[in-house]
């Protein structure tokens, strides 16, 4: 399965060198720590992804917030942009449904029964405006700093888990060989 994503991302995404060529991505690009793939930079990119994603929620901001956040991070550009993805369209009102509930409970007030009933009659968006300006904001913006922060950190250590399993998963196939070319 791994094989099959490492050839489809070799067709279809473009190239350092080819990012190299853009005027806005050019400072990212020409850092190579920030695109490869080390046991450091892995599990920070999939910090500043998670980060990012579920604290924007806004399509377009995600991925260029976490390719800048990788900066200082030092972590792995593609990997923070496609843990980005985790905030899509199916999971986005749990999201959303969850940091409210996380908001109410810290103190703050927010009427979530008024969020569902403007996310089932398709509300639009000064409907949504207004009710974001009203009282739910502060209940919002800290819910979806809480999830945010311990989504991310529990991705963080996932990755860190996954990273090391892998290498001695390698290692110890590596060994089972040596050990039958011997034997």
């Amino acid at each position: 399965m791994f094989t099959r994503i490492a050839a489809w991302s070799d067709r279809n995404l473009p190239k350092r060198e080819e990012l190299e060529q853009v005027r806005f991505v050019a400072p990212l690009a020409r850092r190579a720590e920030l695109w490869r793939f080390t046991r450091r930079s892995v599990p920070r990119g999939v910090f500043v992804g998670l980060l990012i994603g579920i604290f924007a929620l806004i399509p377009g901001i995600q991925i260029v917030g976490a390719a800048l956040m990788c900066v200082p991070f030092r972590g792995n550009i593609p990997i923070a942009a496609a843990m980005t993805f985790l905030s899509n369209p199916a999971t986005t009102p749990f999201i959303l449904a969850g940091s409210i509930y996380v908001g109410n409970t810290l103190g703050y007030h927010a009427d979530i029964s008024t969020f569902q009933t403007l996310y089932s009659h398709g509300a639009g968006i000064d409907k949504w405006l207004g009710w974001l300006f009203s009282d739910a904001a502060p209940s919002l913006v800290s819910g979806l700093l809480i999830i945010s922060l311990v989504v991310s950190a529990v991705g963080y250590f996932i990755a860190v888990f996954t990273w090391n399993w892998w290498v001695r998963h390698k290692r110890r196939v590596k060994l089972e060989g040596m050990k039958a070319d011997q034997g």
